[in-house]
């Protein structure tokens, strides 16, 4: 198999740092480009890093460059954005949207994206509405392979302090064992999982729109 370049936005994040570190040990990423909002200071042969402003489409598409597979973690909270549903959007959907057009413009083959569970275009919650309209928009551009990845509550360390999750990731998974048939998907599930599972469906021959809930991550 030919070695491939990996993008991946949200390599900051809890999800996307676990991934950046899986990508990077991997012989089958030559290469792998992050784009960040601010300087890193983390050096590795095969790192690229690119600051980007992502409300600019011109530096979006210039710091973005050519590649096989293109990753996107990104996401934010309400807090983080002071309940701006606008800049919310900005976040949530418009930059994996206009990844996922750029990405198709410059010929990757791949595209791998963080979701939720629940996500749908027609839900009554906004998060969840915002998200699933993602999965519609992006889900007829012209990559070989799309991936959606729809996990329920993340257990792992973030960087921000979050105390309502964090009450959640020390209840919700000694009640897992009573999430059974279809609640099996709100099940929680380590961020490590959730990067192993995208690394694995990105050197994966399969073809087409492929979603993954808690069963096919886990």
């Amino acid at each position: 198999m030919q070695r491939q370049t990996a993008v991946v936005l949200g390599a900051t994040g809890m999800v996307g740092g676990i991934l950046l570190q899986q990508l990077l040990q991997n012989d089958q990423f030559s290469t792998v480009r992050i784009l960040v909002r601010h300087p890193l200071h983390f050096q590795h042969p095969k790192l690229e890093i690119k600051q980007v402003n992502f409300n600019d489409a011109e530096s979006f598409e210039d710091t973005l460059g050519d590649g096989d597979v293109l990753f996107c973690c990104v996401g934010t909270t309400q807090k983080r954005v002071n309940n701006d549903k606008t800049a919310y959007r900005k976040v949530d959907y418009d930059i994996p949207v206009t990844a996922a057009q750029l990405a198709a413009k410059h010929h990757f083959s791949k595209y791998l994206l963080i979701s939720a569970v629940g996500a749908s275009p027609n839900s009554g919650n906004f998060y969840l509405q915002l998200k699933g309209s993602v999965e519609e928009d992006i889900s007829t551009l012209p990559f070989d392979s799309i991936h959606i990845f729809r996990p329920s509550l993340l257990l792992g360390h973030r960087n921000e302090k979050r105390s309502a999750e964090k009450l959640m990731q020390a209840v919700l998974p000694a009640l897992s064992w009573m999430m059974i048939g279809p609640m099996r998907k709100y099940r929680p599930i380590e961020a490590g999982k959730v990067a192993e599972a995208m690394v694995n469906a990105a050197l994966s021959d399969s073809k087409g729109l492929q979603v993954y809930e808690y069963d096919k991550m886990k």
